[in-house]
Parts: structure tokens; C-alpha cells; sequence
């Protein structure tokens, strides 16, 4: 477009070019502006897509997962491992049992919730979910928090019951259904190997029955 000379009147086809060549500079200015938006956009949403990705991995990653065990048994032998030949029978009050904790024997007709109990539960609820196929994981109160985090770790996420215990002959003790193994602290191999074994064993008076729908006891964590 040839410019205007100065002080000449430009004339209706200068006039009319000039506005199709500001009208086409302001569209280009705005579709410039358009496509950096648009740029500024999928950055972003591709930013929070990772972010969100990053968030979702890293819950996993840091949420303690619970262990895997196979239920029923092969007939492994645990070293240390005692075994017991108790009595299934339900009755009512407290029982005196011969073993400390309790590995089977008369029990409550109740059987307690599986689950994280920071209060020592009731022997005789406790029993009756052993005879379920339930693990009851004991240990001693004054056993160091990593020790208890170690120990939690190890345990399955169903049928077991992991409680403190006065009076315990070790500081971690496992009990199943007249089966019973003591060890001394949460690193100890035989943890893994006995529940292994014995967790929801087919040998237990009643294997397959419930582990919930029964009662709690105290300091039963949500």
C-alpha cells in the first residue's frame, strides 16, 4: 500500500485500505495472542496432570502396604514354633488359660474384630477369632515405636489382631490356634515364615468363619 503524501487528503480507496491493513494487523495481533494463550493452557494442564500423577505415585509409594500370605498352610515347620492341644468350648466369665497369651482353649461365645488394638483386649473374645483362623500378635507395652512400626508392617490386613500384653515371656509373642511362637524383636525372620504357615490356617476349629461383626475391645483403631 503506497503511503499518503503529507498535507493530501488520502482518498476513499487509501482510506479503505488503511482500515483493511489495521483490521488485518489487529486480527493477527489477536490470534498471536490466541495461540500463546492456548500454549500457556496445555502447558499448564499438562503441569498439573503431572503434578496430580506425581501426588497419586507418590501415596502409593509412601503408603505402608500391607503383607501378603498365603491362607491355609503347607505343613512347614517354624523353628521355635510350640503347639498345644487346647480345647475348643464356649463359656461365659473369664478363663484361666495355661498358656501366656492364650493359644486356644475355652473361649467367649463373642469373638473380638480383627484389627490394631492399642489396650490389652480380652483373652476370651481374642481366643474365639484365633479359632476363626486369627492371629493375635502380642506384644510387650513398653516395646520401642520402631519396633511396633517394624512389626506392623509384617502383618497382614485381615484375620489378625495385634495388641499389647502384660506380662509376655518375650517382647513380640504370635499365637494361632495351639501353635505359638516368641521371638525378641520385629526383625526376626520367623514372623513372615509363621504366619506363612499359620495365618488363616484350615486346622483351626472353625476355618473360614468371620473375623468381624463381632465386638471390639479397647483402643481399637479406626
Amino acid at each position: 500500500m503506497s503511503a499518503t503524501p503529507p498535507g493530501k487528503k488520502p482518498t476513499v480507496k487509501q482510506q479503505r485500505a488503511e482500515q483493511r491493513a489495521k483490521k488485518l494487523e489487529a486480527y493477527k495481533r489477536e490470534q498471536a495472542r490466541q495461540k500463546r494463550n492456548k500454549r500457556i493452557g496445555i502447558g499448564a494442564a499438562i503441569g498439573g496432570a503431572v503434578v496430580v500423577v506425581a501426588v497419586i505415585v507418590t501415596s502409593i509409594v509412601l503408603t505402608p502396604q500391607a503383607a501378603n500370605y498365603t491362607a491355609g498352610g503347607s505343613g512347614a515347620e517354624v523353628e521355635g514354633v510350640q503347639t498345644f492341644e487346647n480345647t475348643s468350648l464356649h463359656v461365659e466369665g473369664v478363663v484361666d488359660y495355661p498358656q501366656t497369651p492364650p493359644a486356644g482353649g475355652e473361649h467367649n461365645p463373642a469373638w473380638l474384630n480383627c484389627g490394631v488394638y492399642t489396650e490389652q483386649v480380652p483373652s476370651e473374645n481374642a481366643v474365639h477369632s484365633m479359632e476363626h483362623g486369627a492371629i493375635w500378635v502380642t506384644y510387650d507395652p513398653s516395646l520401642a515405636d520402631d519396633e511396633l512400626s517394624a512389626l506392623r508392617a509384617k502383618l497382614p490386613s485381615s484375620y489378625v489382631i495385634l495388641s499389647p500384653f502384660e506380662g509376655l515371656p518375650s517382647p513380640i509373642v504370635l499365637s494361632g490356634w495351639n501353635t505359638q511362637l516368641q521371638v525378641e524383636s520385629a526383625d526376626d525372620e520367623r514372623i513372615e515364615e509363621y504366619l506363612e504357615e499359620y495365618w488363616r490356617s484350615d486346622l483351626v476349629p472353625e476355618p473360614g468363619a468371620l473375623c468381624t461383626g463381632g465386638v471390639d475391645g479397647p483402643g481399637r483403631e479406626s
